[in-house]
């Protein structure tokens, strides 16, 4: 599928129709396209669009690529999918004032740049770019911040609750993944950013935005390091609590076993079978035995309560 943005008396036009392309476009999007399609912009611009092994290259000299005239950007978008973040490559060519995009999936990204570039009045597609980049830095601190709140649930729920179920730490786990790929993700704009500003194809009229985006990131990171600290310490938590319950359970059947030790060695010491033993022949022998038992396990009790083992 292939949408446009035409520059008309100021205003942002855009429009489906494949047939011809106007002089005036900013902004050529091409979403899932077929072969045809990617023919024809090829045709037409004189341009070369990123293949999928290009796209998904992941050395840092696929990323950034600059010619005389046209400036080649693949950076990957998250997607998610089944509660996990995938990355999914998104291109982007520059080629004298307008922008190709080529995407596989339907990003909210793309329609709220739409709205964006009409209401700021992009004028070319340096502009348009820009701006997409920065509602893509938006949605990564949406993301951050929504993490941040699950974190918050589980740090609360951990320590109210006292829940040690395994599927706590597997969630723990699953929010320490996304939040490496979100850090993946940040990290790789802000070395597109970076190449940006040595570029001498992007304006200077266009660092003081480029410059807010890199600050944007840079706090970006330090939130994404705080958030992977706190997980860290929640799983560190987590066994620590799962050790705790482990060591007192442990604790009573050492207890339990410590106790009945006493009835087992005097049962053990009239099971023998000498024929001269004094107190077979006394009447009280039997209550006796019952209660040296018993007394000699009360006795271990209150030992252990006085020792504060209990």
């Amino acid at each position: 599928m292939i949408k446009y943005a035409t520059l008309e008396n100021e205003q942002i036009k855009i429009k489906t129709e494949t047939d011809s392309f106007p002089p005036n476009i900013i902004w050529i999007d091409l979403k899932n396209p077929t072969f045809k399609e990617k023919a024809l912009v090829e045709k037409t611009f004189n341009v070369e669009l990123f293949t999928t092994q290009e796209r998904e290259e992941i050395e840092s000299s696929s990323k950034y690529v600059e010619i005389e005239n046209e400036v080649g950007i693949n950076l990957n978008f998250l997607h998610a999918e089944n509660g996990n973040y995938i990355n999914e490559p998104v291109s982007f060519i520059l080629k004298d004032n307008f922008l190709i995009t080529q995407r596989q999936q339907d990003y909210k990204t793309f329609t709220d740049a739409v709205h964006k570039i009409q209401s700021v009045k992009a004028k070319n597609g340096i502009d348009v770019f820009l701006n997409i980049l920065e509602i893509r830095i938006d949605f990564d601190a949406d993301l951050i911040e929504d993490i941040t709140e699950q974190i918050t649930k589980i740090s609360k729920g951990l320590v109210k609750d006292n829940n040690l179920k395994r599927d706590l730490l597997l969630k723990i786990t699953a929010f320490q993944e996304s939040t490496i790929s979100i850090r993946e993700n940040i990290v790789e704009k802000q070395r597109i950013l970076s190449a940006i500003l040595k570029s001498k194809f992007f304006p200077k009229e266009n660092h003081e935005m480029i410059w807010i985006m890199i600050k944007d990131i840079t706090s970006l990171l330090d939130h994404t390091s705080f958030n992977f600290e706190r997980l860290e310490f929640l799983q560190n938590t987590f066994l620590g609590l799962v050790d705790m319950e482990q060591n007192r359970i442990i604790k009573i059947f050492t207890v339990v076993t410590v106790i009945f030790m006493p009835p087992t060695l005097i049962a053990s010491m009239y099971g023998m079978n000498f024929k001269f033993m004094p107190e077979l022949q006394n009447v009280y022998g039997y209550p006796l035995a019952i209660g040296l038992m018993i007394i000699s396990s009360i006795g271990t009790l209150l030992f252990f309560r006085s020792k504060k083992w209990l």
